[in-house]
């Protein structure tokens, strides 16, 4: 007599740890993968504020084999002003952005990174190079001193996010719906100053 039992009871046992496997495989890349913000510098520079920070970009690897294969990856840098109140939601001050677009040139074999709000184009040998300049904001014009009221408080709030909506229409479904490519974001990040 002849029981099946047993080769079924393993399959299934299998058949978990493959699932098990799956997830850890697919699990790692997107831990790995984040934005960072941080040496965030407010600095006057002949009546206006100028904005410098450092933001680490974490790519993943599907993010990174698109960009081999052409895709170019465009970062949105959300920058807003809001005064804080006690009881009621903050009152939103101005609200900036800043696009940079970061693109493979295979022929060439070079990065170049391209600043959208000015039309600027860097090109860079590495990919490491090019993630270092484009993670450099430098003396970007914030606000006006004349608009903020001396002595009073406000907040300040920054996000480096991936455009999903700048990347080709085929694959956007594919970047809304798998977190390798949805949690390309970094946390906002905010701090309070006084003109």
């Amino acid at each position: 007599m002849v029981f099946t039992t047993p080769a079924f009871a393993n399959s299934k046992q299998w058949l978990r740890y493959g699932w098990l496997g799956l997830m850890l495989l697919f699990a790692q890349p997107v831990a790995a993968a984040s934005f960072h913000i941080s040496n965030v510098d407010l600095h006057l520079h002949e009546g206006v504020y100028l904005l410098d920070a450092d933001i680490y970009y974490g790519f993943s690897d599907e993010a990174l084999d698109a960009l081999h294969n052409g895709v170019p990856l465009t970062i949105m840098i959300d920058i807003q002003i809001e005064r804080p109140r006690r009881w009621l939601w903050n009152v939103g001050m101005a609200s900036l952005q800043q696009e940079l677009r970061l693109h493979y040139h295979a022929l060439s074999e070079q990065y170049v990174v391209q600043n959208l709000n000015s039309g600027a184009l860097h090109s860079y040998h590495s990919r490491g190079v090019a993630l270092s300049a484009l993670g450099r904001l430098r003396d970007f014009p914030l606000i006006d001193k004349q608009l903020l009221a001396p002595e009073e408080e406000f907040l300040l709030r920054m996000q480096a996010r991936l455009n999903i909506e700048a990347l080709p229409q085929p694959l956007r479904p594919i970047a809304y719906t798998t977190p390798a490519w949805r949690q390309l974001k970094s946390d906002w990040y905010q701090w309070p100053f006084t003109p």
